[in-house]
């Protein structure tokens, strides 16, 4: 194997790697705060929201991420909304892993007993806010792995975004594939620094919740 070409073309691959980590950023933002509304939804006792929530998750989870982003990408225009790629592939993105994150808020949140909001209720405390300043909280240290998983899922999902032009790391890395034609070599260096990212959200995830067990 010949990696010669990265004295000329390492550059590609960085900046590739900045718009990655801007893709999975804003979508973990954006999906994690859809997620733990669409958690909520789910958990309320009103059936509108309820069927709306399940309804949502449900699609969203059984439809292919490829098929959402070409939805957004293609779907926005005709209703007259038009978007940088980038805004569009962050919007399809947060749109699929919401889903994903809310079951995961939802798991965690149902795992809190029961007597942590009636001890709430007790203390004069509306539903609103046990579920935010008790249930919640304490939600957070059960579904840590969960949540530090499906971000590490974010970040190798972006790739997707390569289809509509985003000039993420696999979109740069098929551009050196196509300007030295050599398929295999650019590759290996787009894996190597999509499991440097992983691994150090991992890393960072994993301390982090360490953390919050000491703190218990």
């Amino acid at each position: 194997m010949d990696f010669s070409f990265l004295s000329k073309y390492y550059m590609f691959f960085f900046d590739g790697v900045k718009i990655t980590i801007v893709l999975a950023f804003f979508t973990v933002l954006i999906g994690s705060i859809l997620g733990l509304l669409l958690a909520i939804m789910k958990l309320s006792k009103n059936k509108v929201l309820n069927i709306i929530s399940a309804s949502y998750i449900e699609f969203i989870r059984g439809t292919p991420t490829l098929v959402q982003l070409y939805i957004v990408y293609y779907g926005l225009p005709n209703l007259g909304i038009t978007l940088p790629d980038i805004a569009a592939g962050i919007i399809a993105l947060s749109v699929n892993s919401s889903a994903y994150i809310a079951e995961i808020i939802r798991a965690g949140i149902q795992s809190v007993h029961k007597g942590q909001m009636e001890a709430a209720r007790s203390l004069g405390m509306p539903n609103s806010m046990g579920m935010r300043f008790i249930i919640i909280p304490q939600s957070i240290k059960n579904i840590l792995p969960a949540l530090g998983n499906e971000f590490i899922v974010v970040v190798k999902e972006s790739s997707v975004a390569s289809i509509i032009g985003i000039h993420e790391l696999m979109y740069n890395a098929d551009t050196v594939r196509g300007n030295i034609f050599k398929p295999f070599e650019p590759l290996i260096v787009a894996a190597i620094m999509y499991f440097i990212l992983t691994f150090l959200l991992s890393k960072l995830v994993g301390s982090l919740e360490r953390r919050l067990k000491t703190g218990a």
